[in-house]
């Protein structure tokens, strides 16, 4: 890319413009956060409303600029100083690479002096983001670090033979200590923070990652104004996995196409690309960000689907696209492809815009929102638009339902492990009753029984 085209491009995570030098400041600011997160390049000499102004004096400006980067940012920082003209201006192009450091500016501290790129600011990294840049430079992985407060009893490790059995892995003690579920600590074995969040109790993910979990929401029209149906996966976010694709089943459209002989069925969104991207939101998580969950959110013009955390430091979109690959939660990821949900790592943007592509989908856009990622996904021009048709029982069964029926698979729809015993007290009619009518939905094919018979439960299908 040229000088020209460079002007041209807006401010980015991994871009940024000052008229001059006159304050020195936001401009190391700047050159820190760049360090700090993906690299990037500064240019000096255009102006905020976009004049490109020239820098006067430009070997001072240079000489002064390398020497206040000495002076003033730690560890030793060597950015690629470069004097270039357009259009008979002369400017200062100012190149940062990736390192992992972090570095900080000298007066403020290992601490407050800490800057990251978000978006097109640099900011202050903040204890969460700070703590993940030390991990970076020492080679640690969020996922692998110990929970002292638990134990092993705090895992459902019988869920977890279950899901290695699945792909023909026995996961004895051995198992669990190699790939990271439980880790050394003070002499004992405990659960990573990788382990909870992928098998840990109920209890046991409240405790230490409250916020590793996955929310879904079904908006009327293109903005959050109204909720027509919503669900919070009371799960692991390996369940998600399993969850989602049903409320986005039942929360969209679906065309049918005639080909020769056959009917061939297209939903609104490609699923197996969405389930590519709910698992790569999975695997990539920034976990370590409180307050913040995996969002799944449906509007009448799109799907999206939100992750915590921009991307891996050293990481860009334009990386991304190329294939290049960071893995965040080492032990999380290495899991999931041991269990069959992730391809080849570095793989899974190409399969989601090949998976698109071959559907006859829009291509897919990859959005990062300062503290979070976002994928974005349009429906296929062969699926009406417009307001969903939104309706529990009525969207799969074509018969006649009592309104017993409908309010308990809305219910259901909703999240609640509702019994007969309870929608026959919710009604006032007898359990032969609701249990005749809770059959009827299951012979439909409307609900499904989960579980053992004394533990189990129905939900939506």
């Amino acid at each position: 890319m040229n000088i020209a085209e460079i002007l041209s491009q807006p401010e980015s995570k991994t871009l940024e413009f000052k008229r001059d030098l006159s304050s020195l400041k936001p401009i190391l600011k700047t050159l820190v956060a760049f360090a700090n997160t993906a690299g990037g390049l500064l240019v000096i000499g255009k102006a905020g409303n976009g004049e490109v102004v020239g820098v006067e004096d430009i070997e001072l400006a240079e000489e002064r600029l390398a020497n206040a980067v000495a002076d003033n940012i730690r560890p030793a920082m060597q950015p690629e100083i470069e004097i270039t003209t357009c259009n008979g201006k002369t400017l200062l192009l100012v190149r940062v690479p990736f390192w992992r450091g972090p570095f900080y500016l000298k007066a403020e501290g290992t601490e407050r002096g800490v800057y990251v790129r978000l978006g097109s600011t640099s900011r202050s990294a903040g204890p969460e983001l700070l703590a993940e840049l030390q991990r970076n430079h020492s080679g640690l992985s969020f996922d692998l670090t110990p929970c002292p407060d638990l134990s092993p009893d705090d895992l459902e490790i019988e869920k977890a033979k279950k899901l290695f059995a699945s792909g023909k892995m026995v996961l004895d003690d051995a198992k669990l200590a190699s790939l990271a579920i439980v880790v050394p600590f003070a002499g004992r074995m405990v659960p990573s923070l990788g382990g909870v969040i992928l098998f840990g109790s109920d209890a046991a993910r409240l405790t230490v990652c409250p916020d590793a979990r996955v929310s879904c929401a079904r908006f009327r029209g293109n903005d959050k104004t109204e909720f027509l149906d919503s669900l919070d996966i009371e799960g692991t976010v390996l369940d998600a996995i399993v969850e989602v694709p049903r409320f986005i089943r039942r929360n969209t459209r679906t065309a049918a196409r005639i080909e020769g002989m056959y009917r061939r069925e297209i939903p609104e969104y490609p699923e197996v690309a969405v389930r590519e991207a709910l698992v790569n939101a999975v695997a990539h998580a920034a976990y370590f960000q409180s307050g913040m969950r995996i969002m799944v959110a449906i509007y009448d013009d799109r799907l999206e689907i939100q992750n915590p955390g921009p991307f891996p430091f050293g990481l860009t979109i334009t990386e991304l696209k190329a294939g290049v690959s960071k893995i965040r939660n080492r032990m999380i990821a290495r899991i999931m492809h041991l269990l069959h949900m992730m391809e080849e790592w570095g793989s899974g943007y190409q399969r989601i815009k090949d998976a698109c592509s071959s559907g006859g989908y829009p291509e897919p856009e990859w959005q990062e929102l300062g503290a979070a990622v976002r994928v974005i996904f349009r429906p296929h021009p062969d699926v009406e638009h417009g307001e969903t048709v939104h309706d529990p029982v009525n969207d799969l069964v074509n018969d006649p339902v009592n309104e017993r029926q409908k309010w308990y698979v809305e219910q259901l729809a909703a999240g609640a492990k509702i019994k007969a015993t309870d929608l026959a007290r919710y009604w006032n009619v007898s359990q032969v009753t609701a249990k005749r009518d809770i059959a009827d939905l299951k012979h439909r094919g409307v609900i499904e029984f989960i579980g053992s018979p004394k533990t189990g439960f129905y939900r939506r299908k």
